[in-house]
């Protein structure tokens, strides 16, 4: 049977969950709905004897930036073809409107996105560990401090991703951790969200090295007892000690990908990322 790629809908949502899961990845229901809100014109499928048997994602970030995420092909489909008919669709849907595309690869999938012009860009680390009780203070969370965080996300991270992180901080599982200066300056945060295996912390974004530290641990007093997942960003952390010296475990190497137009890096500000589907 021919393969038909048509967007991808909130009706489909089982489906593609039931991909997610034989990949063994971590993103929920409302994950898939986010994406879908963000991009409805830019999320696309593949059908094969009526079933969904692919998927993949857009995300847009102004005309700066977009995101490419959520390539999954059923298992009994895979070398068909069927993930490089969904990538072309993707890029067709993102050439023209925006200069940089850029996508988080395992190792096994890099290949394949490098025929598609993709070039790594940074190292990603997926580390795993457990939320512990330590009793830090939490500042509190208002309107004007969603202000400030979508000022320091958008100089941290080089383009606009206010969108998204509106609806990431309203996802949250639990409140943000802000960290501030002596003068009040909002100096870096830390957001956290539900997954199906693990809670997932990011993104986290700090002026300074040091800060580092002190936004996990405030962000793991609220998650005691809770597996959890982040992806550091290893341009902006080169010692991950402090990951090993919490309890936490390295699982695996993410590859950052761009294609297009050389433009500004992800900023080393920006420890851990917000996801691999969206960056």
């Amino acid at each position: 049977m021919q393969v038909k790629i048509r967007l991808l809908f909130e009706s489909d949502i089982p489906a593609a969950m039931q991909l997610k899961e034989a990949a063994g990845w971590n993103q929920t229901e409302d994950d898939w709905r986010r994406l879908l809100r963000l991009e409805p014109n830019g999320c696309f499928c593949a059908i094969k004897d009526g079933r969904l048997v692919g998927t993949t994602t857009t995300t847009t970030y102004g005309d700066e930036l977009a995101w490419v995420g959520m390539v999954l092909v059923d298992p009994e489909h895979r070398r068909q073809g069927i993930a490089a008919k969904l990538m072309s669709v993707a890029l067709d849907y993102l050439s023209g409107t925006v200069g940089i595309v850029k996508l988080a690869a395992t190792a096994l999938g890099q290949s394949g996105y490098e025929k598609f012009g993709f070039q790594v860009e940074s190292l990603i680390e997926r580390w795993r560990g457990m939320g512990r009780l330590r009793g830090e203070e939490q500042a509190g969370f208002s309107r004007d401090s969603l202000s400030e965080l979508l000022a320091l996300d958008r100089h941290a991270f080089n383009a606009d991703r206010s969108k998204l992180m509106e609806k990431l901080v309203e996802d949250a599982s639990v409140p943000p951790v802000l960290i501030r200066a002596a003068d009040g300056a909002l100096n870096g945060y830390a957001l956290a969200r539900s997954g199906t295996n693990k809670t997932y912390i990011g993104p986290v974004v700090a002026n300074y090295p040091h800060l580092v530290e002190t936004l996990l641990d405030r962000m793991l007093s609220q998650l005691p007892g809770r597996d959890v997942y982040i992806d550091i960003n290893k341009e902006c952390i080169d010692d991950t000690r402090f990951l090993s010296d919490r309890g936490f475990v390295k699982e695996r190497d993410l590859m950052r990908m761009v294609k297009g137009r050389r433009g500004q890096r992800t900023s080393p500000l920006v420890v851990a990322i917000a996801g691999p589907e969206v960056g």
